[in-house]
């Protein structure tokens, strides 16, 4: 099995170390790998510096540089996305048979989804064909002080990646796995879920001001406390559970086709009505 390793925390990121313990253990004859142990061809490429936040982003407007750090092992002044179509086309001898993508500092659940560089980079490998898992380890507090539990994503990853691969997916679908904020003594269930929203407002730039007088803004999250609904990402992480996710890249609202069919269709209006 070839696996393709990518994430939006950099090249150095801890997380990304830990990835690449859960990819190694696929090549292990006592490990849960659904190919029975043998041997397991990692490949990683990464963003040389952190691209949180990015979402589906490319780059359009810049080259794009590549540093080899070791054998099957790169770095690319890019985006995840980037990373993905680099690796498939231009710097892998054959395609992955799994994108791997994380594993992230801190979770990535409810509207998160929509703009993670995380689960870009497994929805690229998606639109390759390719089964594809975006993996993020939740935080207590997003500080640099705070020590994520990767721990927890490293005992519990590999079995659940192993029953992913054994499973039937739907085309276009790629799997979010978040992990609690739970050392891995304190985690008892895994739960598939639907991606969560949390309340509007939530998101928030930070005015500052500085040495000289200018006004600059640092984007953030207000962290409230919120009530989530239950069977929701957001809820599982509340309730300290392992949250699986099938994610697809379809935004039509298909009830909304429905109904606006009785609207428009045909000829196209040529006067303001109301």
């Amino acid at each position: 099995m070839r696996i393709l390793l990518t994430n939006d925390d950099g090249i150095d990121a801890e997380g990304l170390a830990c990835l690449e313990r859960i990819a190694r253990r696929f090549s292990d004859p006592a490990s849960s790998s659904p190919k029975g142990g043998g041997p397991t061809e990692i490949w990683t490429v990464a963003p040389l510096f952190e691209q949180s936040g990015k979402g589906r982003g490319i780059t359009l407007t810049e080259p794009l540089r590549v540093q080899k750090f070791g054998e099957r092992r790169f770095a690319v002044t890019g985006t995840p996305t980037d990373c993905v179509v680099l690796a498939v086309n231009e710097l892998m001898d054959a395609p992955p048979d799994l994108v791997l993508s994380g594993v992230n500092r801190g979770h990535n659940v409810g509207e998160d989804c929509s703009y993670s560089g995380t689960v870009a980079g497994a929805l690229q490998g998606m639109a390759f064909g390719i089964r594809s898992i975006a993996l993020s380890q939740s935080l207590e507090r997003f500080h640099d002080e705070v020590t994520a539990h990767w721990e927890t994503t490293e005992a519990f990853a590999p079995g659940i990646i192993s029953r992913l691969l054994e499973s039937k997916w739907a085309p276009g679908v790629v799997m979010n796995l978040n992990f609690p904020a739970r050392p891995p003594e304190a985690v008892t269930e895994v739960e598939v879920t639907v991606q969560g929203f949390r309340e509007a407002g939530e998101m928030a730039a930070v005015k500052r001001t500085d040495l000289r007088g200018r006004d600059y803004w640092w984007m953030s999250f207000r962290g409230r406390k919120q009530d989530h609904a239950p069977g929701t990402d957001l809820r599982a992480m509340d309730e300290g559970k392992i949250s699986v996710t099938p994610l697809h890249i379809d935004l039509t609202h298909q009830a909304m086709v429905h109904d606006l069919k009785g609207v428009l269709g045909g000829a196209p209006p040529k006067r303001v009505e109301g």
